[in-house]
C-alpha cells in the first residue's frame, strides 16, 4: 500500500513537473489582465477604449460574416472558352513541329504521317485533324474528317478574326461553335498546312461583389448596438448623478447618491455627497448664526432693559423734585448709580463676549510662558475678602507650583476670575471653594469646584451658552451678565484649550486643560 502510494505521489509530482513550465508562462499574462483590469476600473477613459474595442472586433466579425453570405448569395458565372481554344491551338503547333521535327516526306511518309494523325485524334476525339496544301486539298485526315478540299483563305481569316474576337466557326452538332486552328507544316518535298477543327473546352468561372451593402449596414448597427449595451450600466448611473444633483438643486440637501466602482464618476458621486453635506452643515450653521443672533438681540434687550429702566425711573423721581428730604434724594441717585454700573458691566462683558467669539480673535492674544500654578496662587490671594464677605473658603490643591503653559495671562486671568466669581456666587453659604492643578500626561488641568444643589446634564452643557442663567429667578441682582463662563469658554478654546464642566459628590466642577510648555 505504500509503495502504491509511493509511486501515485511521484507520477504526481514528475505530472507537476511537467506543467510547471505552463503555469509560470501564463503567471505573468494573468498578472498583466489583473493590472490592466485594475487601471481600466479606474479610468472613465480606458472603459471608453476598452468598450470601443470590443465593438470594433464584434463589427470586424460580423462584416466578415455577413459580407462572406451576402456576397455569396449574389454570385453569378461566367463561361470561358480561353483554355480550350489554348489547348486546340497548341495540339495544332505540336503537331506541325513533330512533322517537321522529323524531315518526313509527304510521299514516302504516309504511313507514318498518318499514324501521328491518329494518335494526336485518338488522345482527344473531339478534335478534326487534317493536313492541306496551299491550294486546299486535303492530304492527310483523321477518321472524322470527311471534307477533301478546304479554303485556306477562309480558315486563315477565320483564325486571325477568332484570335481577335475569340469567335466560333459554324456550329457544331451540339450547337456549339467551332475553333479552326492553323499552322505552316514543313514537309521534305513540299509545304502544306496543320489544320485542327473542334468546340474549345468551356470552362465556368464565379464572380462575386467584392463589398456588400447589407453587411456594411448590418456592421455599422452591430458596432452601434455593442456599443450601447456595453455602456448601458454607465449611461444609467450617469442619470442616476444627474437625477441626484436635481434633488440636491430643489433643497433635498439630506439626498445621497450611490457610489459604484472606483472610476471618475464614483469620485464625482462622493465629491457630489460632500458638497451636500457641506452645503447643509454651512446652512444649519447660518440658521444657528441666524438664530443665535435673535436670541442675543432678545437677550441683550431684555438684560440692558431692566437696570435703564430703573435708572430712568429713579432720575424722573429726582428730575420732578418727587423726594421728601435729602436722604431720600442721596438714595435715588446711589441707586441710579449703582445701576449705571451693572449696565456698564454688563455692555463691556458683552463686547468682550464679542470680540473673543470673533473668527480672528487668535490675532488678539500675546502668549507667553507662565507658572500656572502661581497664577492661580495670586488670584486665590486677592479673593479672601470676596471670599470672607460671602462666607465661603478657598481650598488649594496645586501638585506643582512650577507648572508652565504658554497662554496669554491677563486673558486666562479673565478666565479664572469669571470661574472663581461664578463659584462665588452660587455656592451654598456657608461653603467651600476648590482649587486643585494636577498633571495628565503632557497636559496640565485645573478643577474648580464648589457645592450646590444638583444639576442635570442638559443644564450642564448649557452652561456656556450666552445668558445662560442656572436659576431664571437670578438676574443681574446676584451680579452676573450671564456672559462669563461663555467667554472664559472662548478664550480657552482660542488657546487651543479645553473648558467643561462636570456635577459629582454634590458638586460642580469646571475643568481647564491647557497642553504642557
Amino acid at each position: 500500500m505504500i509503495n502504491k502510494f509511493k509511486k501515485h505521489h511521484k507520477k504526481k509530482k514528475k505530472t507537476f513537473f511537467l506543467f510547471r513550465p505552463i503555469v509560470y508562462l501564463f503567471r505573468p499574462i494573468s498578472y498583466l489582465i489583473e493590472f490592466s483590469r485594475h487601471k481600466i476600473e479606474k479610468s472613465i477613459i480606458l472603459e471608453l477604449m476598452f468598450v470601443f474595442g470590443i465593438s470594433l472586433l464584434c463589427t470586424i466579425i460580423m462584416y466578415n460574416f455577413s459580407n462572406s453570405y451576402f456576397t455569396s448569395a449574389t454570385r453569378y458565372s461566367v463561361v470561358k472558352y480561353d483554355k480550350g481554344i489554348k489547348e486546340i491551338y497548341r495540339r495544332s503547333l505540336e503537331l506541325s513541329d513533330r512533322i517537321v521535327s522529323d524531315k518526313l516526306n509527304s510521299k514516302e511518309d504516309v504511313k507514318r504521317i498518318q499514324n501521328i494523325i491518329d494518335s494526336y485524334y485518338n488522345d482527344d476525339t473531339t478534335n478534326r485533324i487534317m493536313i492541306a496544301d496551299f491550294e486546299g486539298k486535303v492530304l492527310f485526315k483523321s477518321s472524322n474528317v470527311i471534307e477533301e478540299e478546304i479554303n485556306i483563305d477562309d480558315v486563315i481569316r477565320n483564325n486571325i478574326d477568332l484570335k481577335d474576337n475569340i469567335e466560333y466557326s459554324s456550329p457544331s452538332s451540339d450547337g456549339r461553335k467551332e475553333y479552326m486552328s492553323i499552322n505552316p507544316v514543313s514537309f521534305s518535298d513540299t509545304k502544306a498546312y496543320a489544320i485542327i477543327k473542334g468546340v474549345p473546352r468551356k470552362e465556368v468561372q464565379y464572380y462575386t461583389k467584392d463589398i456588400s451593402f447589407l453587411a456594411s449596414l448590418l456592421s455599422v448597427t452591430t458596432f452601434i448596438g455593442t456599443f450601447l449595451f456595453l455602456t448601458k450600466r454607465k449611461m444609467k448611473y450617469i442619470k442616476e448623478l444627474s437625477s441626484g444633483l436635481l434633488q440636491i438643486s430643489k433643497g433635498n440637501l439630506g439626498f445621497k447618491v450611490t457610489k459604484r466602482g472606483n472610476d471618475e464618476l464614483a469620485l464625482l458621486a462622493d465629491n457630489i455627497n460632500y458638497m451636500a453635506k457641506e452645503l447643509k452643515e454651512k446652512i444649519e450653521k447660518e440658521r444657528k448664526a441666524e438664530k443665535t443672533k435673535n436670541e442675543l438681540i432678545t437677550n441683550v434687550s431684555h438684560d440692558l432693559r431692566t437696570p435703564l429702566t430703573s435708572i430712568m425711573g429713579y432720575l424722573g423721581l429726582i428730575k420732578d423734585k418727587k423726594y421728601e428730604n435729602e436722604d431720600q434724594l442721596y438714595n435715588y441717585v446711589n441707586i441710579s448709580y449703582n445701576k449705571s454700573e451693572k449696565l456698564k458691566t454688563l455692555i463691556n462683558d458683552l463686547f468682550e463676549y464679542t470680540k473673543y467669539s470673533n473668527d480672528n480673535n487668535q490675532n488678539q492674544f500675546e502668549n507667553q510662558v507662565i507658572s500656572l500654578g502661581e497664577l492661580l496662587e495670586q488670584l486665590a490671594e486677592e479673593l479672601v475678602p470676596i471670599c470672607e464677605d460671602n462666607n465661603v473658603t478657598i481650598k488649594k490643591e496645586i501638585e506643582d507650583y512650577k507648572t508652565f503653559v504658554e497662554v496669554d495671562p491677563d486673558k486666562t486671568v479673565r478666565v479664572f476670575e469669571n470661574l472663581l466669581m461664578n463659584a462665588v456666587r452660587y455656592s451654598l453659604k456657608p461653603g467651600e471653594i476648590g482649587i486643585n492643578l494636577y498633571k495628565e500626561k503632557s497636559f496640565v488641568i485645573v478643577a474648580i469646584s464648589n457645592q450646590c444643589k444638583e444639576i442635570s446634564q442638559d443644564d450642564l452643557n448649557k452652561m456656556f451658552d450666552r445668558f445662560y442663567r442656572l436659576e431664571k429667578s437670578r438676574s443681574t441682582s446676584t451680579g452676573g451678565s450671564g456672559l462669563g463662563l461663555a467667554i472664559a469658554k472662548n478664550i480657552v478654546e482660542s488657546q487651543n484649550g479645553k473648558i467643561w464642566a462636570e456635577y459629582k459628590d454634590e458638586k460642580v466642577i469646571f475643568y481647564v486643560k491647557f497642553l504642557l510648555v
